[in-house]
């Protein structure tokens, strides 16, 4: 059987091999349909994946509650209203707006906090620009930062308002220069702590940090909130600020909020959306109607753009499919065209015993041979196409051997089904006949 194929195979080669330029004309189809192929795959898995590490980075069921800071000029962005107009007072995002989140707000997995301002670090003769962070241990699962090393803040740290801290990845590396940062001690806005724990560091594009609107983290040293409070700033003393936000004087205001940022995570993400509402009317009420923090659901954000991006490798893909059909319809034109060349040669080959089997071989394996071949060459060129548009157009992509083996099959596939007619077409000639045609 091997043999009789390889008989077969030789023949189609040769058959090739005489119309070298034919051939390739006919498997430039096949070429562009592969290469289409193979780079919309690519781009397609590099989409996935994007999709799937920001995932990872914001983590899954989250809402997120920013707090928005007040006009440094005291003026709203309603160009309508009236500046004399009173406003009401608005304590600002809090504490006690966790509490509440957490005994009114059903099915919360977990809840983190944070407040910051800005700090420089300092260890001996080294110093860095920083932010210091004040949260609680929720912080860093929700965020996803794995320790290097250490631990992180425990119940008696949280509450005790202890003088420890956590760094992170460059802002170990920066101050310590190689030095183990465990048991050390730095000073942060006249504040000492001991270093207990080190982030492992974690790669994100600036890209993705604005379109999260996350943080890296990697610079800034963290506290428990407890301690920030007692030692560095509690934030939420009523003091002249408030009386001139409470009367809407329109000298400069301070940010009044106590957390910068919460985040909740629900245990069920079908529970998102209602989750979020409930807790923007509960904030509202707490404010006196107040607008003065925003929720966002990062997840739903990303699986919009995960639709979109779905709808446009739909698109990639119907583009390929046209390319591989015309490259077919190619191919089973060439091949009629060469039937008709070559119709001696099919009636001298059935009058010295060939069958009709072995034309229909001969001929499909020719169709095959060279979709197989123009796969092999789009291949090499999607694989380089993709590198070029992940260059040269800021696209992530990913080329996988499952995108490759699909390529080959389909051009495999389309050797055989548009080389079938053709080839029974050669088969069914009367020898005769055949050797009669000039």
């Amino acid at each position: 059987m091997f043999a009789y194929f390889q008989r077969n195979l030789l023949l189609a080669l040769e058959g090739i091999n005489q119309n070298k330029f034919r051939a390739l004309l006919t498997a430039l189809g096949i070429i562009f349909g592969v290469f289409a192929v193979v780079a919309m795959l690519a781009i397609g898995n590099g989409a996935k994946k994007s999709i799937l590490d920001q995932l990872k980075i914001i983590g899954t069921n989250n809402i997120v509650i920013n707090s928005i800071p007040p006009d440094p000029t005291g003026e709203t962005d309603e160009d309508d209203r009236s500046k004399s107009e009173k406003k009401s007072f608005s304590p600002g995002l809090t504490l006690l707006d966790v509490e509440s989140i957490k005994n009114l707000v059903p099915d919360i997995e977990n809840l983190s906090f944070e407040s910051g301002s800005d700090a420089k670090i300092l260890y001996e003769k080294n110093t860095l620009k920083s932010k210091c962070l004040a949260v609680n241990n929720d912080f860093f699962e929700i965020n996803n930062l794995i320790l290097y090393k250490g631990t992180y803040f425990t119940t008696h740290h949280e509450k005790g308002g202890a003088r420890v801290c956590v760094l992170g990845a460059n802002a170990a590396s920066r101050l310590f220069l190689g030095k183990n940062p465990l048991g050390r001690t730095v000073k942060a806005n006249n504040v000492i702590f001991t270093v207990i724990g080190v982030l492992k560091r974690r790669m994100i594009s600036k890209e993705a940090l604005t379109k999260l609107d996350i943080n890296n983290y990697s610079n800034n040293i963290f506290i428990p909130m407890e301690t920030f409070r007692l030692r560095i700033d509690n934030k939420i003393r009523i003091g002249s600020e408030d009386v001139k936000r409470s009367n809407d004087d329109e000298s400069k205001i301070q940010n009044y909020h106590q957390l910068d940022r919460v985040v909740v995570k629900v245990k069920d993400a079908a529970k998102m959306e209602s989750s979020a509402a409930l807790i923007s009317r509960l904030l509202l009420r707490r404010h006196n109607n107040q607008p003065d923090f925003e929720i966002k659901v990062p997840e739903l954000l990303i699986k919009q753009q995960q639709s979109t991006q779905e709808t446009l490798n739909f698109i990639l893909a119907v583009i390929a499919g046209i390319s591989l059909l015309v490259g077919g319809i190619g191919i089973m034109n060439i091949m009629l065209a060469s039937v008709l060349e070559r119709i001696k040669e099919i009636g001298l080959r059935r009058s010295i015993g060939a069958t009709e089997k072995d034309i229909v071989y001969q001929f499909l394996l020719e169709a095959v041979c060279i979709s197989l071949a123009g796969g092999v060459i789009g291949v090499i060129l999607g694989i380089g196409g993709a590198k070029l548009i992940a260059a040269y157009a800021d696209i992530v992509t990913e080329i996988s051997f499952s995108s490759i083996l699909v390529s080959f099959v389909i051009a495999v596939g389309i050797g055989i089904i548009f080389g079938i007619m053709p080839a029974k077409k050669a088969a069914k000639m009367d020898p005769i006949t055949a050797l009669r045609t000039e």
